[in-house]
């Protein structure tokens, strides 16, 4: 995916590559992948930014969006869950996508859409006011103080995130690091949401529905506290 030359940013996520694919991973790439798009939303494909023609992808769903679904656990659980909802999942990690790849075919899920690459662009072309929940579980933390604008929860990102959600849409924030709690309490206000934590127990409490990722054992593991945080688009 290439980036319009006229709008620089930084990116709020890390390297886009891992190990190598597995021969069945990349057979799932070459065939797959394509027919998941949401539409046209690379730069190459729709320089105009016209809004996507979300009723000829997913008919009257309601649409949610889950930003960086890293290995497509909590994405596929949803989709499962909730097979009257469509889910597109922005997540630029090959390797990510692949594994999500291989558990639409095991689940043969067929309200998803993938878009390989940053959710920017997928904000850029997503109809104002029509997504209606929106998922960022343990986004890349760039503990370094000098990296914290590269967060997702700062203005630049948060914008287009604002714009897609409808009045009253949920979004969810899930991460480990006390520091991103502290920037996303911050900003996510500041950008349209209201925080509905009303006790201790909603932020430290997983929400009923949710499905812990690999992240999410990783902190466990290594003795980091999970927080879970609700907003609501004013």
């Amino acid at each position: 995916m290439t980036q319009d030359p006229d709008r620089p940013r930084r990116n709020f996520y890390g390297r886009i590559h891992g190990k190598t694919l597995k021969a069945s991973q990349k057979v799932w790439l070459d065939e797959d992948l394509a027919s998941l798009s949401p539409g046209p939303v690379s730069w190459e494909e729709n320089p105009s930014r016209t809004p996507l023609d979300l009723a000829s992808r997913f008919g009257e769903r309601p649409l949610w969006v889950e930003i960086g679904f890293g290995g497509g656990e909590h994405m596929v659980h949803q989709a499962t869950r909730n097979p009257d909802v469509a889910i597109i999942g922005a997540e630029p990690f090959v390797n990510g996508i692949a594994m999500l790849l291989g558990k639409i075919r095991a689940e043969g899920l067929t309200n998803v859409a993938i878009h390989p690459g940053d959710a920017r662009d997928l904000f850029d072309v997503l109809p104002a006011a029509s997504v209606e929940r929106a998922f960022l579980l343990y986004p890349d933390p760039w503990p370094k103080k000098r990296h914290h604008r590269r967060r997702f929860v700062t203005p630049d990102h948060l914008e287009g995130l604002a714009r897609v959600l409808k009045p009253g849409a949920v979004f969810r924030v899930a991460t480990d690091i006390p520091d991103y709690v502290r920037q996303t309490l911050e900003e996510v206000p500041r950008a349209g949401f209201a925080w509905l934590a009303k006790t201790p127990a909603d932020w430290r409490t997983a929400w009923p529905d949710w499905h812990s990722t690999r992240y999410e054992q990783k902190a466990l593991r290594e003795g980091r506290t999970p927080h879970y945080l609700t907003f609501r688009r004013v």
